[in-house]
């Protein structure tokens, strides 16, 4: 294989232009063989997609990537599949994870506290238990309703505070249908930014098409049918709205700048379970490890930040953040320091009451920053 094979594609399909092909177009058997992989997109006319080894890629100039910065933003094999999964579903966008469950995990960020979740009865237990055990502490309610029986039902759960709604069909494991159209038809009619997501996994892109139907995302398990092969852990979103999948595709690659984040109305905590019992809340801070451990990193992710100001104390109405090692715990020996956990990578964040998604876009705008292979030299 030519080295130029590795590099990234030609060009970057339209997703406008793919999107008209693909309902105007083929069928699916087709779609899975060719979207995504055409051979005139690689320099050595590759027929079968050549898999990217690059970690990072030449920039056009400083801060101007031709298409790729670093893989874990993206790769042109990442690229191909995504293109390839957004055909299947007759979706705008797909994006990939490292598992189903990562990408329900990262679905969660679009919520917030106060927020309530219509979910089917029968759902996945890892699905369930994510709801139940780590939304719940985090001030998001879950509600599970059988939408078998009687779907039109569904209005009756609905609050002014329902901002989602979960499906599976079929269920795992009792098999159940739930009709996605009149669901999607009557969320929809109630409040149109109730946002109406089908786990697709049991019956896969090839017996049915959720945004078909009116639903507003489809999530597979790649693991099971979309593989095939019980040989690969992954898992997938599609959508046809830009902003949700602005939004998700941040969340794609911001979460893997993080190590860890520690919150106690986390189950991953480890002292959640004293949390549940003597605690009725927790309040808005939080702190998180950087990947890499690098004082630098943080450095310059405080010093991008534009909305928490870099500032010791906590607990105001507007957002602080700080770095502990070269902060308020900068005269704790670096021994005695690293032991307790407070390295160079960790972050503590007081978080105040500014409008949640421009935090978080302040949040993604400085890991980008701080990450930049061109910036960090």
């Amino acid at each position: 294989m030519m080295e130029g094979e590795l590099s990234a594609p030609l060009q970057k399909a339209d997703k406008d232009e793919e999107y008209q092909r693909e309902i105007l177009g083929t069928r699916i058997e087709t779609d899975a063989i060719h979207v995504g992989q055409e051979p005139e997109r690689w320099p050595g006319q590759a027929v079968v997609p050549p898999i990217s080894m690059a970690t990072t890629f030449k920039q056009l100039e400083p801060g101007k990537p031709a298409l790729y910065e670093y893989s874990r933003c993206g790769n042109p094999t990442r690229q191909c599949l995504e293109e390839c999964l957004a055909s299947l579903e007759k979706a705008k966008y797909a994006l990939t994870f490292s598992s189903g469950l990562g990408a329900t995990t990262t679905f969660m960020f679009l919520l917030k506290s106060g927020d309530h979740i219509v979910s089917i009865d029968d759902v996945y237990g890892g699905t369930g238990r994510l709801f139940r055990r780590c939304m719940a502490p985090m001030g998001i309610e879950s509600s599970f309703v059988d939408m078998s029986t009687d779907p039109s039902s569904i209005v009756k759960h609905l609050k002014p505070t329902t901002r989602l709604v979960w499906i599976e069909s079929p269920t795992n494991p009792l098999l159940k249908l739930a009709d996605i159209k009149l669901i999607s038809t009557l969320v929809h009619e109630f409040d149109p930014t109730i946002m109406v997501v089908v786990d697709n996994t049991f019956a896969s892109s090839f017996f049915q098409r959720p945004l078909e139907l009116g639903a507003d995302f489809v999530l597979h398990s790649l693991t099971k049918y979309m593989n095939g092969h019980s040989d690969v852990v992954m898992g997938c979103l599609m959508m046809n709205n830009e902003e949700y999948y602005k939004q998700l595709s941040f969340l794609q690659y911001a979460i893997k700048y993080i190590e860890r984040v520690i919150y106690p109305g986390l189950e991953s905590h480890p002292q959640y379970a004293l949390y549940k019992e003597q605690m009725s809340g927790f309040s808005g801070m939080i702190s998180m490890y950087l990947k890499g451990d690098e004082v630098e990193k943080s450095r310059r992710f405080l010093k991008h930040l534009k909305l928490f100001t870099t500032a010791e104390s906590l607990g105001g109405y507007e957002s602080l953040v700080e770095l502990p090692a070269v902060m308020t715990h900068a005269s704790v020996p670096e021994e005695h320091r690293r032991q307790l956990g407070i390295t160079d990578g960790l972050i503590r964040m007081s978080v105040g009451l500014e409008n949640v998604q421009d935090l978080l876009e302040d949040i993604e705008d400085a890991l980008q920053y701080a990450f930049s292979e061109t910036d960090g030299k």
